[in-house]
């Protein structure tokens, strides 16, 4: 067995992030890859969240329905997991006698029995519950004490001594009943790989926050929503080495136009929000694309329309990002899909912003972000920051005409001149002018021209598999993963995929890869294939409703769905 997927379910409160962290990390730490993905519920506490972690000897990053090991931690959490086809007679649940007794009698091979609580009462209090399930399933690995006791004095140190010491024996009871699971149940025969320990273990939010400051990031003001707050939370507590200004704004159009007056005054900022967050900045956003401001904005899609489901996942903001907002002005749509693109695309995301004068998006998903897996540490070998500011003269135009279609950025008290920006329709100096000629003029600049620029500094997809394809899957954003999983799995020379990283806009040197293809099929977390539209709009492409898979229930594609899909396709 290469891998193993142990699911944690119950309520909110019940400290299934406690637990799933202990686990992640000291496995990590012990040389096993490892990768975990939340299901929650829009509630404080109550409800039933699951958490999947997945450890395994390869680098595996893709949800998936199996489960072989499952802990409930609520009397909801078997019935929830059942609901969702994420049980078999082969798994084996393990927990208090209350919570896994049905399923006992049912399946009494597959079920065992720990009294976690009362271990913990033992020890010094039911807090320690936690302690004692983490160290029920970490006796089925290779793991030294070593390993256990420095994360767990790191862990709890501050809390005293004795707080540590309980830990470690609440840990220790725990092992001992999983020694017994793994006599009597499950045999793990998986081994460990030193390279790995030093390794990163952090989450989608994590690398999109840390390519910020690597893109030179210095302002950040935004309105919490879920699931995009992290970047925020992350940003704030590395505010003061980095020297970052971090506002709370009090909503989302004041957040915006906070992140615009700070690019106007030689700043490099952004904002993070949601869909609902961003269509508050929709007037901001037209602010920017008229006064050709740069602007970075992370944007990490949930289920709508409206409220819909705030703790869900979905790809169903592409076509916001893109249309979102009055008259024409170029923008850039970046769509990241391992932890490693969302270090370098939203790095890549500021110099973009500065170099072309334009709002530029990073597009995630609440999968993305709040999913964590282990990764080599990043390369920064290449990462510069880029800046585009001049020194102004006595005679600065704002918004000289130019072949390009960029005018020199310039901003207040860098120089001589005058940096005069206007929400009107402008002349070259950057007054208002209903000089109609001046209009087109202005239009042609800063529309036409600036996007021929940025279509031939297009980022080329990702080509995963063969190069002789008789079938091309086409996808984005945080899919990456789970079509790679499975084109590995099957193995068929026939198929490959296209992952774009750039879903906005276009170059029509994509369409040698589509038209290379017998058939292209879509997989997509939207109800209407929304990058469909734009292969359709931006290159002429179709793709047949037929040959694609949408899903848009508020989770991600499991690895089992894309291989019934693609058993259709190929050689």
């Amino acid at each position: 067995m290469d891998e193993v997927s142990i699911v944690l379910a119950g309520a909110a409160g019940q400290g299934i992030e406690t637990v799933a962290d202990f686990m992640a990390t000291v496995l990590k730490n012990a040389g096993y890859h490892v990768f975990a993905t939340r299901e929650f519920m829009s509630r404080i506490r109550g409800g039933t969240n699951s958490l999947q972690l997945r450890v395994s000897t390869e680098t595996r990053a893709a949800y998936r329905r199996r489960t072989d090991i499952m802990i409930p931690l609520s009397e909801t959490a078997i019935p929830h997991l059942e609901k969702h086809s994420r049980l078999s007679d082969d798994t084996l649940v393990i927990g208090e006698d209350e919570l896994v007794g049905a399923r006992a009698k049912k399946n009494p091979e597959r079920t065992a029995v720990i009294r976690f609580t009362e271990i913990a009462k033992e020890v010094g209090g039911k807090i320690y519950s936690n302690t004692v399930a983490a160290g029920a399933i970490l006796a089925l690995f290779d793991v030294e004490d070593e390993t256990v006791s420095e994360y767990l004095t790191g862990r709890f140190g501050s809390k005293g001594e004795k707080v540590v010491e309980q830990n470690k024996e609440a840990y220790h009871r725990g092992v001992e009943e999983g020694k017994r699971i793994r006599s009597d149940f499950f045999a793990l025969d998986m081994k460990p790989d030193s390279k790995i320990t030093g390794e990163m273990l952090i989450s989608g939010t994590d690398s999109v926050a840390m390519g910020a400051i690597a893109g030179g990031c210095n302002f950040i003001a935004s309105y919490p929503m879920s699931p995009s707050t992290g970047v925020l939370v992350f940003l704030s507590q590395q505010a003061t080495e980095f020297g970052i200004v971090v506002d709370q704004a009090e909503d989302e159009i004041s957040a915006m136009n906070k992140g615009l007056g700070a690019w106007y005054a030689g700043a490099r900022a952004m904002v993070t929000t949601s869909g609902g967050g961003f269509a508050l900045m929709s007037e901001g956003l037209s602010l920017a694309g008229i006064t050709e401001t740069p602007m970075v904005i992370h944007l990490a899609q949930r289920p709508g329309p409206a409220t819909g489901l705030p703790t869900r996942t979905e790809q169903g903001d592409l076509l916001h990002v893109i249309r979102t907002a009055h008259g024409d002005f170029p923008r850039i749509v970046l769509t990241p899909g391992t932890l490693e693109d969302g270090f370098l695309l939203t790095q890549k995301a500021f110099n973009l912003a500065d170099k072309y004068q334009v709002p530029v998006f990073v597009l995630t998903d609440q999968y993305f972000v709040d999913s964590s897996s282990n990764t080599p540490v990043f390369d920064l070998g290449g990462i510069e920051v880029e800046r585009y500011i001049v020194r102004t003269e006595t005679e600065y135009q704002r918004y000289r005409l130019t072949d390009s279609g960029i005018s020199p950025r310039g901003i207040p008290g860098h120089g001589e001149g005058l940096v005069c920006v206007d929400s009107d329709e402008h002349d070259e100096d950057g007054h208002i002018t209903e000089d109609l000629h001046v209009r087109v003029d202005m239009v042609q600049k800063r529309v036409m021209k600036k996007m021929r620029a940025i279509r031939e500094d297009f980022i080329m997809p990702e080509l995963v598999g063969p190069e002789d394809y008789s079938t091309l899957v086409v996808t984005w954003g945080s899919n990456y993963h789970v079509v790679r999983e499975v084109l590995e799995k099957i193995d068929d020379s026939g198929i490959s995929m296209l992952h774009f990283k750039q879903t906005y806009p276009l170059s029509e040197a994509v369409l040698e890869y589509l038209e290379r293809a017998d058939c292209v099929v879509s997989i997509e977390n939207n109800a209407t294939g929304q990058f469909t539209k734009i292969l359709q709009d931006e290159l002429g492409f179709t793709i047949s409703s037929d040959d694609m898979l949408l899903k848009y229930n508020g989770l991600p594609f499991a690895v089992e769905e894309i291989e019934e899909f693609l058993s259709n396709y190929g050689r």
